[in-house]
């Protein structure tokens, strides 16, 4: 659930074609009427957003994708651009309404890539020289395709495309063409924001350049997705250099079986063969993202041991191409208390490149293989996170880096130094007047040091009173590192005269395993007296009206912000707000979809009475605690949302008016666990400064509660264990 809880937007968004199938420009200036550089809702959807920097075989150009947002057509879209590698002669090379993605060079000269195709109404794959010329649609698969990998000598693709999970009972459904009923059967019915009626499979094919022929399913009969959903792409699949053997990722389980694990395993196909053999057979954690070196000599991959734990830590695997199995491949990340999130392999494949979270930031690392000695690539470059990585030729390094005050931009990591080579976004960002980042350590209740982030309001004035935002963080193991969210962004919230204390409680990565396992089976428990601690912490300071407390957070953050309301004896918080948050834990465990997660971090079933672990994480639901609710609260959820249903958010905006508390709900019936479409972005963008302005700034108090009929049920545990 951690990656999929997050708070944060889509750094590419979604295809999307204005009713009117207008190309999505980027806005001017002049049109933003920026006041006093004040960040709006509306400015950040000007932002450019980056994405898919890649390089060519010779290094020399770099293709991705800028996407703008329009708030008057209501969509957005993703444009192909082309540039040298130090930056120059940027240009962009494709105009479309919707947009194009997954971009491959075919060789110096010519790029791959998906977009939209009307004759067939579905995403193909298109070829272009690199100077946009010459476009010509390559594939026609009747149910389009969803990602795809060219092997490395140009003459095969894989193919990611939609099949049908299985067939509808003809007898059953006999003359009801138009009914919209499901009889379902068997677990895993809907998945993210969409029910379960096809499922993705790999397909090869032929490819002359100009056309595919020979399309194959090589999973074919086999009722497992491939890419898996929700999110993946190409990182489902790897090509050996000499493109006679290919991996995919797939978690062969349907059903109650699926819901229930993450055990992914890699798959070796020989294409003269048909051959497929399981590599990671006996590992019972995800196994993803291979990837052979440069050479052919040896594969690498990213693996998790524990069952059931999506948020273990990350172990970057080698092991030998010729002989590939678990029991022979090697952890290089064995005794480094971090681990990588993406890597890519050296041209001369000795060592790998890899970023990954580290204490509050994402670095990028190299390790060497023969010593498994790792060094910090951007070490004293400033407070970045990087993605997107690839080595060019030469050795150096092209990435993406982004902060809390500003979107990605495309980096070049070269002789310990890292330089911009895009600043799509310079122009806008110089008329901004942004909030400061500081980097602090507070103390916790049970003497461990933490790392927060505090960002502090535009022209701040130390003599001044400000109201204070406890930012508490979704997953519940994901960093709260340098993240640049078109949502939750510390920006705006800066702009709007608040300041926002972000802390790294226990269960984020980047301090150690023991710090991001500790919160599995205790929800509630420690990482809560680490909000405590962080806002007794901000309350100490002299520019604090400690009157003016809100806490704020998504998905497990809302569950956090539910909880902490109900253990708010102390008055430490003055309002809060919730977005797709956990309300009621039992109910969290019976309808979310992948239930592997719920069923490894709470601990277990809520029936299994002999389990203390289980049973003390059901005793600390904030359902539970709606008795001592007392001040504002907000709730906005997404209807398409089957994470964490919108009927918790209900629940709990249903309880708070039961007590007579103020509080509002804000629903979008066409949205998931987050906020993707931009007028829907810039309502809750508006609906959540003006809740927070209302109790936070104008003095505004809750009522009081009315006396309830029934107490909500008592813990049967401390709640702060």
């Amino acid at each position: 659930m951690c990656a999929l809880m997050l708070p944060l937007a889509l750094t590419a968004c979604k295809s999307g074609e204005s009713a009117d199938g207008k190309v999505i420009e980027a806005p001017t200036i002049e049109s933003l009427k920026i006041e006093n550089g004040m960040v709006t809702p509306e400015v950040l959807a000007a932002f450019g957003r980056v994405a898919e920097a890649t390089p060519s075989p010779d290094g020399k150009q770099i293709a991705f994708t800028i996407s703008y947002e329009s708030i008057e057509e209501n969509a957005s879209n993703a444009e192909i651009y082309t540039m040298n590698a130090d930056g120059s002669e940027l240009k962009r090379r494709t105009t479309s309404a919707k947009s194009e993605s997954n971009l491959q060079w075919l060789d110096n000269e010519k790029l791959a890539f998906l977009g939209y195709d009307k004759d067939t109404e579905k995403n193909q794959i298109f070829v272009m020289n690199a100077d946009g010329s010459g476009r010509q649609r390559v594939s026609s698969i009747e149910k389009g395709v969803e990602c795809f990998v060219i092997s490395p000598d140009g003459k095969k693709v894989i193919l990611g495309s939609p099949i049908l999970k299985e067939d509808k009972d003809s007898t059953l459904y006999a003359g009801l063409p138009e009914t919209s009923g499901r009889v379902i059967n068997d677990l895993m019915y809907k998945h993210w924001d969409e029910w379960v009626t096809e499922i993705p499979h790999p397909f090869l094919a032929d490819f002359n350049g100009t056309e595919l022929a020979n399309v194959k399913d090589i999973m074919e009969g086999e009722p497992f997705e491939c890419p898996m959903r929700p999110f993946g792409a190409t990182d489902a699949f790897a090509w050996s250099p000499d493109s006679q053997k290919l991996i995919y990722v797939s978690r062969k389980f349907a059903g109650k079986d699926y819901a229930f694990s993450t055990d992914s395993d890699l798959y070796l196909y020989d294409i003269a063969s048909g051959k497929t053999t399981c590599i990671t057979e006996g590992n019972d954690g995800y196994d993803t993202d291979p990837a052979f070196s440069p050479d052919g000599s040896k594969i690498a991959w990213l693996s998790m041991k524990t069952a059931k734990f999506e948020s273990d830590k990350k172990r970057l695997m080698v092991v030998d191409a010729k002989t590939p199995d678990i029991a022979s491949a090697q952890d290089l990340t064995d005794g480094w208390d971090r681990w990588p999130e993406g890597f890519t392999w050296a041209p001369d494949s000795k060592s790998i490149v890899f970023n990954g979270y580290s204490d509050g930031i994402e670095p990028v690392f190299r390790i060497t293989l023969a010593d498994k000695k790792i060094d910090e690539l951007t070490k004293g470059s400033g407070n970045w996170d990087y993605s997107g990585i690839h080595q060019l030729p030469d050795g150096n390094v092209i990435a993406m880096r982004n902060s809390m005050q500003r979107p990605k931009e495309i980096c070049l990591i070269a002789g310990g130094k890292v330089k911009d080579i895009t600043e799509i976004n310079k122009e806008l960002l110089s008329k901004l007047k942004l909030g400061k980042v500081n980097k602090v350590t507070v103390p916790t209740t049970d003497g461990k040091e933490m790392t927060a982030w505090e960002i502090l309001p535009p022209d701040f004035d130390p003599n001044k009173k400000y109201p204070v935002l406890l930012y508490c963080q979704g997953g519940p193991q994901q960093a709260v590192s340098q993240f640049f969210s078109y949502r939750w962004n510390f920006m705006i919230m800066a702009a709007n005269g608040y300041i926002v204390i972000a802390p790294n409680r226990r269960g984020l990565p980047g301090f150690g395993e023991e710090w991001n396992r500790q919160i599995s089976g205790d929800y509630g428990g420690q990482n809560m007296q680490d909000y405590f601690a962080a806002v007794d912490y901000m309350k100490e300071k002299p520019y604090v009206d400690g009157s003016k407390v809100g806490a704020i957070g998504a998905s497990y953050g809302g569950f956090s912000v539910y909880w902490l309301a109900g253990h708010n004896e102390d008055n430490r918080f003055a309002a809060f707000v919730a977005h797709a948050g956990i309300f009621n834990v039992e109910a969290q465990y019976l309808e979310t979809e992948e239930m592997w997660f719920a069923d490894f971090d709470l601990g277990g079933s809520p029936w299994d009475k002999s389990n203390e672990i289980a049973q003390r994480t059901y005793s600390n639901s904030p359902h539970r605690f709606v008795d001592k609710w007392n001040a504002p609260i907000l709730v906005t959820v997404g209807e398409l949302d089957y994470r964490i249903l919108a009927s918790q958010g209900m629940m709990a905006f249903n309880a708070a008016k039961m007590r007579g508390l103020e509080c509002e709900m804000l629903v979008f019936p066409d949205e998931n666990h987050w906020v993707l479409k931009p007028q829907n972005a810039v309502l809750w963008q508006r609906t959540f400064f003006q809740f927070l302005d209302k109790y936070l700034k104008n003095g505004t108090t809750a009522k009081a509660a009315a006396p309830a009929a029934d107490s909500a049920a008592k813990p049967a545990a401390d709640s702060a264990k």
